[in-house]
């Protein structure tokens, strides 16, 4: 190849570079978390689509439990029982958080699926679709395209959504950009596989995880009492 030709060719694929950034600039929703506070729970604003933390309980406590989680991933469809159960059990005393954490590149149906709940949560339905998710999750794990849409469509009928609205909103970039912002948070505390489960800011051990998986949940309940007696709240009894 002449000199020329050599030019020629890389300023093709500088050009083709340039392009390739811009265009990924321009489709992916660009979200700063510099400043934000992690643990804190994150009200609605540009950076995460207008919609705000979905958070139980009580939202002014000391003691705030923030689960990051993928709604294809079995061991946060085991793990969701157990943590609705201890988390409402606490909702008096605790703040509970839910981030989107989809792992995309081993669940296909994931991020899809969050899109699912934050679309129900424009139409005040986001924890009835959280749960519906999880409880029905071996219904759509393995759809694709139009079935996966007509399931999760079927799931905002039998909410009482208006179907049109979900839909739309379903690939809307406001749903986008609380995705995108949620992982990057996720992303940015740490993060690496999912369910997991922030108090205060200290990543829970595995071994608390498997007990809620296990249907006790006691450790984690042992976990919220010392975060709950440190701040000076008496913790709720359990039963």
């Amino acid at each position: 190849m002449s000199k020329k030709a050599w030019i020629i060719f890389i300023v093709a694929i500088a050009g083709l570079l340039i392009a390739l950034v811009v265009w990924s600039r321009a489709t992916t929703p660009q979200v700063n978390i510099n400043d934000i506070t992690t643990t804190a729970i994150q009200p609605a604003s540009k950076s995460d689509g207008n919609i705000a933390d979905h958070a139980l309980g009580k939202a002014d406590s000391k003691v705030v439990l923030i689960e990051y989680g993928d709604y294809q991933c079995p061991g946060c469809g085991a793990a969701n029982p157990g943590i609705e159960k201890v988390t409402d059990q606490y909702k008096g005393v605790i703040a509970y958080v839910f981030r989107n954490f989809p792992l995309t590149t081993i669940h296909q149906n994931a991020l899809a699926a969050a899109g699912a709940a934050e679309a129900a949560g424009l139409q005040g339905k986001y924890w009835e679709m959280h749960h519906l998710l999880y409880q029905d999750q071996s219904e759509w794990d393995t759809l694709s395209g139009t079935e996966r849409t007509n399931m999760f469509t079927s799931y905002a009928k039998s909410l009482g959504l208006n179907e049109t609205q979900f839909q739309a909103d379903l690939s809307s970039n406001a749903v986008s950009q609380k995705i995108t912002y949620d992982q990057a948070i996720g992303q940015k505390v740490g993060v690496d596989s999912t369910p997991s489960l922030y108090l205060n800011g200290t990543k829970l051990s595995s071994n608390i995880i498997s007990d809620v998986q296990q249907g006790s949940g006691n450790l984690l309940r042992d976990a919220l009492d010392a975060q709950l007696k440190a701040a000076g709240v008496t913790p709720p009894a359990r039963s």
